[in-house]
């Protein structure tokens, strides 16, 4: 809980989209490599519902984090971004960029010779996911070096 008091408000509010990122897509890719989504042609209600609902889940768990981080720390919550901020959330997101575009060239110049559908969707997923989990990693990390 120290650690947690210690912590900055953007640093905690990147710590809550990573792990809600984690406790809803994890589960969700699971099912989908271990072939629960059977392959079916486009559109397969049965897999957009489990993606609906994995969605429903994590802006759940992100909307209580959100409320629970503003009741507990009103003052930070409220403050603008300052240059360390800023620098972080420009180095995060450069990172994830290259993740996101290297993942969308295999999902749109290599896998349509190779896959189609439901493979596609969900590699595209994927690493749109991938990409915003190195982007809130690389916030958490780059406030920790920091503050080390």
């Amino acid at each position: 809980m120290l650690l947690l008091e210690t912590m900055p408000y953007r640093e905690k509010v990147a710590w809550l989209s990573l792990c809600a990122m984690l406790l809803t897509f994890g589960p969700y890719f699971s099912l989908v490599a271990t072939g629960y989504f059977p392959a079916q042609p486009l559109p397969d209600l049965r897999q957009l519902i489990g993606y609906a609902i994995t969605v429903a889940i994590q802006l759940t768990l992100l909307g209580i984090g959100h409320l629970l981080l503003r009741f507990f720390n009103p003052a930070e919550a409220k403050l603008q971004p300052d240059e360390r901020d800023t620098a972080i959330k420009q180095y995060s997101v450069s990172i994830a960029y290259y993740v996101l575009i290297t993942g969308m060239i295999l999902v749109g110049v290599v896998m349509p010779f190779s896959n189609s559908g439901w493979d596609i969707v969900n590699a595209a997923l994927f690493m749109i996911v991938l990409a915003e989990m190195v982007q809130y990693g690389m916030v958490a990390v780059s406030y920790r070096r920091q503050a080390a």
